[in-house]
């Protein structure tokens, strides 16, 4: 029912986040307010626990059945799934499944390994998880060798702050990107990492009402505007300094970047494109032949 709601534009399925990829996610009990109890459907007050697994789906073709009921349900909605990228295989996977059952997400949100929170254990945000760069060249190469590019966009985030961060982003192979650090420091975040305390001293992350004055709406909301305002305005100058016309002409050839302290190569060169079909049928492209035969739809 919510999901048919006007005020729903699309659907996105978790599948993991950057900042804790396989660690699911803790609402305390602190933070559990009756606002938020009363939109998530839960016990006000209390704990709630979001496990890193789906009970809808095993497999996955089951995943694709899911996301086509999801699409059904909600009367064609766009829907989608985000993931920060670990195995190899398991996304090959999940392309191998829309392959099979001809289902396929609206798009794939890649959110890179370097994803922020002040609420993740250091071992998961920091050593967990594939870096934005090698996971969005990964899914990207993953989608064209598959043919399947032409009908899924790309989205990605990662420590997206800067105009060139966009541009960098796109040229990997992203149809879009967002933010969300970014913003929060926009906002007047001072990255205290007391989120899942309650005690945010901005007022930003917190649901304590003496806190929250500190966040003053009808001053931060001009800060935001401009913040985006001027990254948007700064990618279009680096847009007309590559002599482009078009976001969509951004490719991997438009950015250099130093291997060691004498080698300087293009991203094309360090991360060569695949050529459409290429993962089709067999022999794969150098390098990817053992994640192709560990890759299974009917198993992550």
């Amino acid at each position: 029912q919510s999901a048919i709601l006007p005020e729903v534009k699309m659907i996105e399925l978790k599948l993991s986040q950057g900042a804790k990829p396989g660690h699911g996610g803790i609402l305390p009990a602190k933070k559990n307010t009756l606002e938020i109890a009363k939109i998530r459907g839960v016990e006000p007050g209390t704990d709630v626990l979001s496990p890193a697994y789906h009970s809808a789906f095993n497999t996955p073709v089951e995943m694709m059945q899911f996301i086509g009921k999801l699409r059904d349900l909600s009367g064609g909605k766009p829907v989608g799934f985000k993931l920060c990228v670990g195995q190899k295989s398991e996304f090959l996977s999940i392309c191998k499944a829309m392959i099979k059952t001809g289902i396929k997400p609206d798009y794939i949100d890649v959110d890179g390994g370097e994803g922020g929170t002040g609420a993740a254990p250091i071992e998961f945000s920091n050593s967990v998880g594939m870096p934005m760069r090698d996971g969005l060249v990964f899914v990207y190469d993953a989608l064209v060798g598959f043919d399947l590019k032409k009908d899924i966009k790309i989205l990605t985030s990662g420590k997206i702050a800067t105009a060139f961060d966009i541009f960098r982003a796109l040229a990997l192979g992203a149809d879009a990107c967002y933010a969300a650090r970014a913003f929060m420091l926009s906002l007047g975040c001072i990255q205290s990492l007391e989120c899942n305390l309650n005690i945010c001293p901005t007022g930003v992350a917190t649901q304590r009402p003496d806190l929250m004055t500190g966040l003053v709406v009808k001053h931060k909301k001009d800060r935001v505007a401009s913040f985006h305002r001027q990254t948007i305005k700064a990618f279009v100058e680096l847009l007309a300094a590559t002599g482009l016309d078009h976001q969509d002409k951004i490719q991997r050839s438009h950015i250099h970047r130093n291997e060691t302290w004498t080698v300087i190569n293009r991203y094309d060169e360090s991360y060569p494109y695949l050529t459409q079909g290429d993962l089709l049928a067999a022999p794969y492209p150098e390098g990817w032949e053992k994640h192709m035969e560990e890759a299974s739809p009917d198993t992550f």
